[in-house]
């Protein structure tokens, strides 16, 4: 049996590695921030330890014993003026060394560092290809978007410690979506649609993964993975108007009627910067222009990733906020 560290249990994407951990048979051990938080594992006999990524003792005690580590505590920094995004960039690099140098301290056999598909860049011009895991975003190419340059540098710093001889596996999911989302992370997508709320839709492609399949590759990439890759961990690809009709077909409500102009969006933004309290900030939204599909082949040949259809996910997830209340 395996002994394993998972870094951000008590969200979405973590909860659900969690689970497929303990279907799989290893001894699932938890770090929290908040003692009291258990995410959706009141069910689940996990070890939790308490403490933060930046209080490195706490950060290797909870590592001691453990065989893998898997980092998906989500860093979500919000956007705004450059010098915010510095700020934030050298927070979330100051985690992730913590997290890398308690990883070599404590004997870890492999870190499983659950990156962004913002990590991702375009293919070169004069590629007609998607976009796979050859292709990098350029750091410094949207400066007021703090994710994206939060998520870069952290990833950079991961493949730079497998260059110095750590086994770390890095894995891209897509937007993920499925039930099991306490914090409404991406569940707030869900909800909004489901609400009837997405009359109109920005154009371009999206890939969308079910948590629970993004979560099976997960426990794959501990067991067969190469060190140092990546891995995009997607399911199909959808124009974004494709996608939000299905979703509100499941949900019983009135499909998107329109693409919104870009003009609208970028006003959107622009007001949004001005008014803090505005309740959908444009974090993401920013790099709609970004936005494309991509190609999942690699996860699939090497991890055995497995994606459900998207009728599903949405029938699932719909189904676990409706007996929630959040709908």
């Amino acid at each position: 049996m395996y002994k394993i560290l998972v870094l951000g249990a008590t969200g979405f994407l973590g909860g659900h590695i969690a689970r497929k951990a303990h279907l799989a048979g290893w001894e699932v051990h938890g770090f929290r921030r908040d003692p009291q938080s258990q995410g959706h594992l009141e069910d689940l006999p996990v070890h939790w330890h308490t403490g933060t990524l930046e209080d490195y003792p706490a950060l290797l005690e909870a590592m001691t014993g453990m065989e893998y580590v898997f980092h998906a505590a989500a860093s979500y920094p919000k956007d705004g003026n450059p010098s915010l995004v510095r700020d934030n960039v050298k927070a979330g690099m100051a985690q992730m060394k913590n997290v890398i140098r308690a990883t070599r301290e404590a004997g870890i056999k492999r870190l499983i560092y659950t990156s962004s598909l913002t990590t991702i860049g375009s293919p070169p011009p004069g590629e007609e290809r998607l976009a796979d895991e050859r292709d990098f975003y350029h750091q410094g190419s949207l400066p007021d978007n703090g994710y994206h340059e939060v998520k870069f540098a952290m990833e950079k710093l991961a493949l730079e410690a497998v260059g110095v001889g750590y086994d770390i596996v890095i894995l891209n999911p897509a937007l993920v979506l499925g039930p099991g989302d306490v914090h409404l992370s991406t569940g707030e997508i869900v909800v909004a649609i489901a609400r009837g709320k997405a009359i109109g839709v920005p154009p371009g492609d999206i890939n969308i993964i079910d948590v629970r399949d993004a979560a099976e590759a997960h426990i794959n990439a501990a067991r067969i993975g190469r060190t140092g890759q990546r891995y995009i961990l997607g399911g199909g690809n959808y124009t974004i108007m494709e996608a939000v009709g299905t979703i509100a077909d499941i949900a019983d409500v009135s499909p998107p009627k329109f693409y919104l102009p870009t003009w609208v969006i970028d006003l959107y933004i622009n007001i949004a910067d001005a008014l803090p309290f505005i309740p959908y900030p444009p974090d993401h939204l920013r790099a709609y222009h970004t936005w494309q599909g991509f190609n999942t082949a690699k996860a699939r040949q090497e991890l055995d990733l497995r994606s459900r259809m998207l009728e599903e996910t949405a029938r699932d997830s719909i189904k676990w906020f409706s007996e929630r209340g959040y709908l």
